[in-house]
């Protein structure tokens, strides 16, 4: 599908996906801004994607995805600390 022609909105707010480390929970959802209702559903279907699901599993990459998409239908900013640097390539 081509962006040709549409118009892209201001985002509606941000969230900050952190990686807390080996122990369960994995992952700490952080907003700078956004309406508190959106923001508190993106982070419920984000713990169900990635409750027991660290970086390094198998599964993560088709999850992560998924939350990206998910980011982008809400028009929110995503962002990623996964605690070490990703390969851009």
């Amino acid at each position: 599908m081509s962006d040709i022609g549409v118009e892209r909105q201001a985002p509606v707010g941000s969230v900050k996906i952190v990686y807390l480390g080996p122990t369960v929970p994995h992952w700490d959802v952080r907003s700078d801004y956004g309406d508190k209702a959106l923001i508190d559903g993106f982070r419920e279907r984000l713990a169900a994607r990635l409750l027991l699901l660290p970086p390094h599993d198998p599964q993560f990459r088709r999850n992560r995805e998924r939350v990206n998409r998910d980011a982008e239908r809400e028009n929110l900013v995503i962002e990623w600390d996964l605690g070490y640097p990703e390969d851009e390539g």
